[in-house]
């Protein structure tokens, strides 16, 4: 007697020759070549750009010795020129961030005709060459310019002066500020601040307790950028400033008069200093960010 059987689909047995599926990926193909090879390029390019070209502002000061250095990099000349610039500065970014957080207020908050204007307006000290700018506001600001003969009488002279190194370094300042602040504004949850109003809160408090919390870190960076741009600053100042030793001249034209007068190790040695300042100041922006990053994720 023979017996038949009837396999269907489920008891039939599996084929040999099917295909295994593929494995996945275990890093997604990226564009670029691998992370050796532009990482290398990377480090090789910053190198050649950034590390070497400061490397030598080092080496020009290396050979003149501590009691050499100390006498060049903080003579009485240098420390008066450090004043000037760290001041003005500090009073640039502070009035800075000031206007700027009302400029981008405005830019973000409201629609107005011309708004495309104002925004490009900010950009502008960015586009124009920094000489022009000084040229323009030495003759605003001069004795017989538009604004100069209006504070001259009023004992408030500006150009020659550092207030005008001041002005000056507003007007390269102010889109630091904003740039950084304006995005913030943008992506800032106006829901927050209805819920507020609704509390029972007046408006000052929601921006002292709602709002300023979130952009103080944007605001803190845009500072930070705005006074090490004042510190480096030389185009827009050297016309308005007047050059007065101890008086108005800045650390950056001290360092341009030591090497005109051939003083490599003095130059170098001020260099070191106003380098060193802005390595700091670069260390601030970087703290600053890391705090609004860990704010973010809490």
């Amino acid at each position: 007697m023979t017996t038949s059987v009837v396999l269907d689909h489920h008891t039939r047995p599996a084929r040999s020759d099917r295909v295994p599926p593929p494995r996945p990926r275990l890093r997604p193909r990226s564009i670029l070549p691998g992370f050796r090879l532009t990482m290398g390029l990377t480090l090789l390019w910053l190198c050649l750009i950034v590390l070497i070209p400061l490397s030598t502002v080092f080496l020009a000061s290396a050979g003149l010795g501590w009691a050499r250095f100390a006498e060049a990099a903080f003579s009485a000349r240098a420390l008066a020129a450090y004043r000037i610039s760290f001041g003005t500065s500090l009073i640039a970014a502070s009035v800075n961030a000031v206007f700027g957080l009302l400029t981008a207020w405005v830019l973000v908050r409201y629609a107005f005709p011309g708004r495309r204007l104002v925004n490009a307006l900010v950009d502008l000290p960015f586009a124009l060459p920094t000489a022009v700018a000084g040229i323009a506001l030495t003759a605003i600001c001069a004795s017989n310019g538009w604004l100069g003969r209006v504070t001259a009488p009023l004992g408030l002279p500006l150009a020659y002066n550092p207030a005008g190194i001041t002005l000056a370094l507003i007007f390269v300042g102010l889109p630091f500020i904003v740039r950084a602040v304006e995005p913030v504004l943008e992506d800032f949850d106006r829901e927050v601040e209805e819920a507020a109003l609704s509390l029972g809160a007046v408006p000052v408090q929601v921006f002292a307790r709602v709002i300023l919390p979130e952009i103080l870190p944007a605001l803190l960076t845009g500072f930070a950028l705005a006074f090490a741009r004042g510190l480096g600053e030389y185009g827009s100042v050297i016309f308005i400033a007047g050059n007065m030793p101890f008086t108005s001249e800045i650390a950056p034209l001290l360092i341009v008069t030591h090497l005109e007068q051939y003083d490599y190790a003095g130059a170098g040695a001020i260099a070191t200093v106003m380098l060193m300042a802005a390595f700091a100041m670069l260390l601030v922006i970087n703290l600053i960010q890391a705090w609004s990053r860990r704010r973010s994720v809490r």
